[in-house]
Order: C-alpha cells, then sequence, then structure tokens
C-alpha cells in the first residue's frame, strides 16, 4: 500500500525543517562520536550505541585505478589508436596546474585541508541553508571522491544500474556510508593524494573524464597549462556540467565561472587584479573532439581492430568477452604492436592505387609477415574503416580470419579461394619424397575419374575430374583444364611450377602420397578462414582434389606465413602482433612471442625457394620482378594465383627477410562477381590474373620495403634435387644480377593473360 506524507511533518512546513534540522543534527552527532570520542571512554549506553551503529557501517572502499584511455602503438612507439570507455588520462598532482587546485578547492570544499573527511561546520551551514529554503551541499572533495570511486568500481563490475547520484537515489544510509568511508580514506591516503584522485576521476562532460581529458577537449591544453579562467571555469563545471557546459550555454557557464573567482579572491587564493584580468577574459572554448577507436587510427584502423580482437578472444584477459573487454577499454593498457609505419603506409599506398576510385568495389589487400619471427609488418586494404566516410566502407578485414574480425556473420569474409598459390606445397612434398623437380611429367593427362588409384594413407579421395563420369554429389568435375592448349604434353615438375599448370600439379600429386601434401599444409599453418562447428581454424582437406588448385577460402595472413617458411629454411612462425601490455600502473600482461616450428626440411623449402625465384625469372610472374633501380634486383621468390572465375587473384612471395601476400578480387557477399570482361581504375580486362592488379601491389612493396628486411641469396638447394632430363636456368642469387627485361612494377602490363578455362567446380583452378 502507497504511503502519503504526513503534512506536519511536510519539509516544505516550517515544523518540517525544524524536524529535518534535529533529525540530521542527531545523525552528525553520531558522526562526531564515532569520530572524536573512542568507544571505551564512552560512559553512556546511547552514546556507546551509537557509535557501535556507525562502526557498524562498511568501511570498505576499493580505490582501483579509474577508467583510463587504452593506447595501441606501432613497433617505433608512435601512436596508431586510443580506445576506451571513458576518456580519461591520469596526470600527477604536480602536473596539474596550481590555478585548478585553488579553484576546485574554492568552490567545492573551502575547508578541504582541515576536516578530517566530513565537514561537519559544512554540513550545519548547509541545514541551516536549506531550513531557510535554500538548499545548499555539504559533501567534500573527499565524500565526491569516495562517490566517484564506488560508482566507478560498479560500473567496471557491470552494475550500472546499482550506482548512487546525489539528489537522485541516494538514501540516509548511504549517505553514511560515504561519510565513513571518507573518514577511512583519510587515515589511509594524504590530502595530496586525495585532491590527485578526485580531479582524475571527476566527470567534466561525456568526452572528457579527469583534468587532463577535459582540458584537452575544452582548451586544447594540457592540465599542467590551464590559465586562471579556464581553471575557474573547469571547476565550476564540476557541480552541474551539462548546465554550465561554456559550448550550449556560454552565459551560465562565465556566470559560474565569475562565481567560482569570486570564491578565490574571497579565499585569498587569487589577488584582485588576477581576478578582475580573468572576469574580463571571455569564455571561448578551443575544443579537440576525441577521436578514439580504430575508425580514427592514424594507420592501419583494420591492423589495429585486429589487435583488439586477439585481445578479446584471449582469456588470459579476462573470464568472458565482456570482462576483458572492460579491462581493454577501461584498463588504460599500453599495446605494443609489431607494425612498421613505413611498410604501412607503402602498403597503404598501394591497395588505395589499386583500383583508383573503384566505384564497383573490387577489394584489394595486402599484409607483410617477418620470417623467423612471425611479426606482422603490416596490413592494408583499399576500403575506410570508418562508415559515411565515402568511397568503399568496409569494417571487415580482408586480411585475416573470420574470427579475428568485425562482423563476423557478414558476407562470409575469411579469406579467398588461393587458386595456384597452394602449388608450391604440392611441389614441396614432390621434393620431400626424394624426386628431382626436372622429372619430366604426363601434363597432358586430363582425366581422373572417381576411383582413381591416388595414394592417400590419411584417407579417402571420392571426388575426381572426368566429364563421363560427373557426379555432383560426389565432387567430380569436368575433366581438368589448361589455361592454354600448348600445355597438354610432357613437362617437368618445375616447368609446371613456374609456368602455373594444371595438369602437371595433378600429374605430380598423382605420383606423391597425398597424406604427405596434408602434412606439409598443416606444418605451414595453412587452414581455411571459415570456422566450422567448434574449430575456429579448420584444416585444408587435401583429399578433396580441388584443394590441390586452392578451393578452399584463406586468408592473405595465412598465405603471407606459409610463404614465409620457405623462406625461413622450413621452420613456420606462427604470426604475432604484440609484443607488449602493460596496464595503467605499468604491471606487464600476457603478450605474444615468437613461436615457430620445424615444417619442411631445409632442403626441401631451398628447393621451393629455387623454384619460386623461376616464377618471376621467367615464368608467370616474369612481368613483376621487383627491381630496386631500372637494372637492379635483389632474390625474391613468389607465385601468382588465380580462381576459376578470375575473381580472386594473388601474388604471395618473399625475399629471405620479409613474406608479402597482396589480393585483389571481389570481397563482397558471396564471392562470386567474375574478374572477366571488366574495366579497373580505367583499364580493360578480359580476364584478370595475378600478375596484372596484385602483381604490382606486391612488386612495388618488396621494392620499396624489402631491401630492409634483408634480401641474402636463398641457400641453394642439392644438386640431385634439380637434376634431371631438362636443366633450368639457374635463379638469380646476386642482388647485382639484373634480370630479363620485363615490364615495370609501377603499372599493369599491357596485355591481359589469356581467361582461364572453367573447371566446372568453381575450385578456384585457373592458371597463374
Amino acid at each position: 500500500m502507497a504511503t502519503r506524507n504526513n503534512p506536519l511533518f511536510d519539509t516544505a512546513t516550517t515544523l518540517g525543517k525544524i524536524l529535518v534540522f534535529l533529525g540530521v543534527s542527531a545523525v552528525c552527532g553520531v558522526l562526531v562520536a564515532g569520530l572524536l570520542v573512542p568507544a571505551a571512554a564512552v560512559s553512556g549506553s546511547a552514546a556507546s550505541g551509537s557509535i557501535q551503529f556507525f562502526d557498524s557501517l562498511p568501511a570498505e572502499l576499493k580505490v582501483d585505478p579509474p577508467s583510463q584511455t587504452t593506447r595501441i602503438l606501432a613497433a617505433d612507439g608512435s601512436e596508431i589508436a586510443s580506445v576506451y570507455t571513458e576518456n580519461r588520462t591520469k596526470v600527477p598532482l604536480d602536473q596539474i596546474s596550481p590555478n585548478m587546485k585553488n579553484a576546485i578547492i574554492a568552490v567545492e570544499d573551502s575547508r578541504f585541508y582541515e576536516h578530517g573527511g566530513v565537514d561537519t561546520t559544512g554540513i550545519l551551514r548547509a541545514l541551516v541553508s536549506t531550513a531557510r529554503g535554500n538548499k545548499q551541499g555539504a559533501s567534500t572533495i573527499t565524500q565526491q571522491y569516495v562517490n566517484n570511486v564506488l560508482n566507478a568500481n560498479l560500473a567496471a563490475a557491470g552494475e550500472e544500474d546499482q550506482i548512487k547520484l546525489n539528489g537522485v537515489n541516494k538514501g540516509v544510509g548511504d549517505k553514511l556510508r560515504e561519510m565513513k568511508l571518507a573518514i577511512a580514506l583519510e587515515k589511509e591516503f594524504s590530502k595530496d593524494q586525495i585532491l590527485e584522485g578526485y580531479l582524475n576521476i571527476v566527470f567534466f562532460n561525456r568526452d572528457a573524464y579527469g583534468i587532463e581529458a577535459a582540458s584537452r577537449y575544452f582548451f586544447s591544453t594540457t592540465a599542467k597549462d590551464l590559465t586562471l579562467p579556464q581553471a575557474a571555469l573547469l571547476a565550476g563545471l564540476v557541480n552541474s556540467p551539462s548546465a554550465f557546459d561554456p559550448i550550449t550555454n556560454p552565459e551560465k557557464s562565465k556566470q559560474r565561472r565569475d562565481l567560482v573567482l569570486g570564491l578565490m579572491l574571497n579565499q585569498g587564493k587569487i589577488t584582485q587584479e588576477e581576478h578582475d584580468a580573468a572576469v574580463a577574459t571571455p569564455v571561448e572554448p578551443k575544443v579537440t573532439q576525441p577521436k578514439q577507436g580504430c575508425a580514427y587510427a592514424a594507420s592501419a584502423p583494420y591492423f589495429c581492430d585486429y589487435i583488439l580482437h586477439l585481445l578479446e578472444n584471449n582469456p588470459a584477459y579476462g573470464a568472458d568477452v565482456k570482462e576483458r573487454q572492460r579491462l581493454i577499454y577501461g584498463g588504460g593498457l599500453t599495446i605494443t604492436t609489431t607494425l612498421d609505419p613505413k611498410a604501412q603506409a607503402t602498403a597503404q599506398e598501394q591497395v588505395d592505387a589499386a583500383a583508383g576510385a573503384n566505384p564497383d568495389k573490387w577489394g584489394a589487400s595486402l599484409v607483410s609477415v617477418q620470417p623467423g619471427t612471425g611479426k606482422i609488418i603490416s596490413m592494408a586494404q583499399n576500403t575506410s574503416f570508418l562508415a559515411g566516410a565515402g568511397g568503399f566502407n568496409s569494417q571487415l578485414n580482408f586480411n585475416v580470419d573470420k574470427l579475428d574480425q568485425n562482423g563476423s556473420d557478414l558476407n562470409g569474409i575469411g579469406g579467398f579461394q588461393p587458386g595456384s598459390t597452394m602449388k608450391p606445397f604440392t611441389f614441396a612434398e614432390w621434393l620431400n619424397e626424394g624426386k628431382s623437380m626436372n622429372t619430366v611429367v604426363n601434363a597432358a593427362q586430363r582425366v581422373y575419374p572417381i576411383g582413381y588409384p591416388w595414394k592417400n594413407t590419411c584417407g579417402k579421395v571420392l571426388d575426381g575430374y572426368s566429364t563421363a563420369q560427373k557426379n555432383q554429389g560426389l565432387g567430380a568435375a569436368d575433366d581438368l583444364q589448361n589455361a592454354e592448349p600448348q600445355w597438354y604434353r610432357p613437362l617437368t615438375v618445375l616447368e609446371g611450377l613456374y609456368n602455373s599448370i594444371n595438369t602437371v600439379t595433378f600429374a605430380s600429386a598423382a605420383q606423391l602420397d597425398l597424406c604427405g601434401i596434408q602434412k606439409i599444409v598443416d606444418a605451414t599453418g595453412l587452414h581455411s578462414g571459415l570456422p566450422a562447428g567448434d574449430d575456429p581454424h579448420p584444416k585444408i582437406n587435401m583429399s578433396t582434389l580441388g584443394n590441390l588448385l586452392g578451393s578452399t577460402q584463406t586468408a592473405p595472413l595465412t598465405m603471407a606465413s606459409a610463404f614465409a617458411t620457405f623462406a625461413n629454411d622450413g621452420k613456420y612462425c606462427e604470426p604475432i602482433a604484440i609484443t607488449a601490455v602493460t596496464d595503467a600502473l605499468g604491471k606487464q600482461l600476457p603478450a605474444q612471442s615468437s613461436s615457430c616450428r620445424d615444417a619442411v626440411k631445409p632442403d626441401v623449402a631451398r628447393g621451393v625457394n629455387y623454384a619460386l625465384q623461376e616464377v618471376l625469372n621467367r615464368g608467370s610472374g616474369s612481368l613483376i620482378q621487383p627491381r630496386i633501380s631500372t637494372r637492379t634486383s635483389f632474390p625474391i621468390g613468389a607465385k601468382t594465383g588465380t580462381s576459376n572465375n578470375n575473381g580472386s587473384t594473388w601474388v604471395v612471395g618473399h625475399t629471405t627477410g620479409l613474406a608479402t601476400a597482396a589480393w585483389f578480387g571481389d570481397p563482397l557477399g558471396a564471392q562470386s562477381r567474375a574478374g572477366q570482361n571488366i574495366t579497373v581504375n580505367g583499364k580493360f580486362y578480359q580476364g584478370i590474373d595475378g600478375y596484372m592488379i596484385a602483381g604490382p601491389m606486391f612488386s612495388n612493396f618488396m621494392a620499396k620495403i624489402a631491401p630492409g628486411y634483408g634480401t641474402n641469396p636463398f641457400p641453394a638447394p642439392p644438386s640431385n634435387m634439380v637434376s634431371g632430363t631438362t636443366a633450368p636456368t639457374r635463379p638469380t642469387t646476386q642482388a647485382t644480377q639484373a634480370p630479363a627485361p620485363s615490364a615495370p612494377a609501377t603499372q599493369a602490363p599491357a596485355t591481359p593473360a589469356p581467361e582461364p578455362t572453367k573447371n566446372g567446380n568453381g575450385n578456384g583452378n585457373g592458371n597463374g
């Protein structure tokens, strides 16, 4: 049943005011007794009972650091972006202007350095004023700090509904608890420590928590450099940030500022001359709007977002995602990453230039890693992370697995069909089984029917390539196709790789144990970018024949890391992006460290490197050989790749010091658009091949960045690995040796490659 106010005791009546005054005075008496008189010295039972009541109130106060801004840094210490729940940067008291300290004490708690946490004189003065009809607060700075800390702790625990606000949902019991905690706080901390904590936690504006953020937001300055009128304005703002906002209510803001200046004058904190000059100063905010989040990253917004997802998926940062996000966005972390700003700027230039104005929204991405460490050096794509920024907007990261990006249920992004960039792994198993790369195989064979006697000690092969036995239920496809008819003839395995001939890859695999190919694929970190059930990184099943030619969606970062294995003499290193994390107190939190393992034999890696150099010397990538100058190149290997409908094109390659994957194609929807008979950046393409757009991206980037990471000659493979019926041209091994003449890397070749013929199953197996 609802209660009604008794008119006799209504606080609007004179009697009601007197009774309220007497009641609160009694509470103050209890408080004073608790403060000043030890229980053992009190002789009256009433007084003793009052003290016991006061002592029974909770005295806990967990003074954790308030929510602070987290900073994400590049490898050189430059800031990539900042993220926060509350825009706050903690500063010590000696980095706060004396003007601010004096102003806040003058207006909020003039007896701050005299009381013990609760100002009984102030309480009585407020009671008398309230009894006379003029409501006046009496909370000290210490009490306000306690209230802010309690609310901050509730917010950090996800209990925002329990937050208590003065005059809204705070009862007498809450106020008594606040008083006792204030007293306890004063016993544990000095006045200066409390003042510092208060100025760093107090709310000034939805975009400014604490004095440093407020100084930057309202005046584009620091707390240390606040002038007298600026400090007085901010001190006055604390009472009601909305009512005294100098942007929306400049007149009220000035009145409040001048009131603060008057109090400072009356309390002897400033002279009459200083007062008059400050009052005469107009209210002129100079707002610096904080731009937090990866959308406003100075560079590498997608890499920034990748960093956040790595931490959100890391159990070391909390029991669940919500707890981890509270730490990440409110813990004042400093996250140092592997990103090289120079490499990132170059990568961004290349992807932005790939499609120009790009009205058809073709995607371009480039990611590079360091062999031997796994460090991600750059990660770029040709879209804007900030929605509404114009052009091609997307928050989906083209370079990483679906698990590691925004919008995991949108568009199915989790990599792209790698096409012929998968062929080196079959080639690696060929060498691993002791065969020569110059062995001749029958590249004329195009039919591998269901039931063909593949060797596969890992399991069965159910699909096949045979028009006569086409069975979609079992995955059988049309006869195996090459892009051009002249390749249906005997060829060496090496020729098949550097010219990217599909029938050579199958003829090679037909002499191998598919399980061996599977083991190399797994060991080099290759996996699908699309989660399957509880497995976030499903294997690429090499018992599915289409995967020999790159039919499973794979992320560019995964491809770059796999190729880095060959650069690292056969050792695979997990990609890493975070080298150090510290919290607001300087405590080290878990980061990433290099994790490498033996993946392929060193001699096998050297043989693959030999062949991949031939791709650029005289094969499918001969027009994109990177050059330091018009006459000088350096040892580098790569493989081109093109999906079945030309909608996904690649170049993936490496020097001894840097591995890079460049991709261009369709990133939208089901990624089903064909890259055929289209115009990109003002140029018509009958069919996009790997070397045409992804190629120059790769070449230009590596020419500028790879020399800084090392371009030593690759160790030579054993001679028996190279010997065979046809001796190939020796790959370039000296940085001063010029390759065969090629088209400039700064532009796509003038003549497009022939359109790869379709295999009929969408397996991404066009040549190139």
